[in-house]
């Protein structure tokens, strides 16, 4: 049994002693509508195989399964173990590795899982206090994946989708738009889970295959320059890079120049493309 709704969560939870742990950010989706819209966000089909974060009680889990090729999920909870031997049981195509998710190296792990002509897709109820850190450690990895798609806090979700010049632009706005094309699928409201968080969340896609033309020389150079210029927001863009790249402030300014960007600007003003010549100039 798929549990989906408050009360087969409840029982499930009964049966095996388990509580939900704050500490890891746990809230079960508990709303079989949520649960469907994110399917439809995957599509996983007999080539897709899915790489979840956060099983949970394994209900996306299982649902993913029952049409694609394969899942792979990292959980960090082990205690959940008998909970996901009941619930994935009839699945031959799940592999749960418990372990923490930041501490994986991803590439190495799904190297041996994919086949030529497969498809890679990200899946994942983020906790809030780790959306950050896993959604760049999946976009700055080389892994192929195609399409991801995140139930986030509704508040990360804005900043995902925000545009230059609003105040929800920021690091994650540029790193994610750089790798595909994003869009909010839904808003979930807190009676979607159980037990309910004291906030709303979002499912947000970002469609890897519509990645935007433009392209860093060096990925890695292109995601420190960013994480710097958003470092201090207050400061301009030549004393925001200085600091945090740790470079001489007139060396910082004759690169910003060169990349046709004004050095007293600051960092919530510049596009991405604006963001990729920026990093060019330093990769130099």
């Amino acid at each position: 049994m798929t549990p989906v709704s408050a009360r087969e969560v409840k029982a499930l939870l009964r049966r095996h002693g388990v509580i939900a742990k704050k500490g890891y950010g746990q809230n079960f989706l508990v709303d079989g509508r949520v649960l469907e819209v994110i399917v439809r966000a995957v599509a996983p089909d007999a080539r897709t195989v899915v790489l979840e974060v956060g099983p949970g009680l394994g209900a996306l889990t299982s649902a993913l399964a029952e049409r694609a090729k394969r899942v792979v999920a990292i959980e960090k909870d082990a205690s959940l173990r008998p909970v996901l031997d009941e619930v994935l049981s009839k699945h031959g195509n799940v592999e749960i590795v418990y372990d923490d998710c930041l501490k994986v190296d991803l590439r190495a792990l799904m190297a041996p899982r994919m086949a030529q002509g497969e498809r890679l897709v990200f899946a994942a109820n983020l906790p809030y206090y780790v959306t950050t850190p896993i959604l760049f450690q999946v976009l700055e990895s080389e892994l192929p994946v195609s399409r991801a798609v995140v139930m986030v806090q509704r508040e990360v979700a804005d900043r995902m989708v925000a545009e230059p010049g609003g105040k929800d632009y920021g690091v994650l706005s540029v790193g994610v738009q750089y790798r595909g094309r994003v869009r909010r699928v839904a808003n979930v409201p807190p009676s979607a889970f159980l037990p309910q968080p004291g906030v709303e969340s979002a499912v947000v896609e970002i469609d890897c295959e519509m990645r935007p033309a433009v392209r860093a020389a060096d990925e890695a150079v292109f995601f420190r320059v960013v994480r710097a210029a958003f470092g201090t927001r207050r400061k301009t863009l030549e004393n925001a890079l200085a600091a945090g790249l740790g470079e001489p402030k007139e060396a910082v300014r004759q690169k910003v120049m060169a990349a046709g960007i004004d050095p007293g600007t600051r960092a919530e003003r510049l596009s991405l493309a604006d963001f990729v010549r920026l990093a060019d100039e330093f990769a130099k």
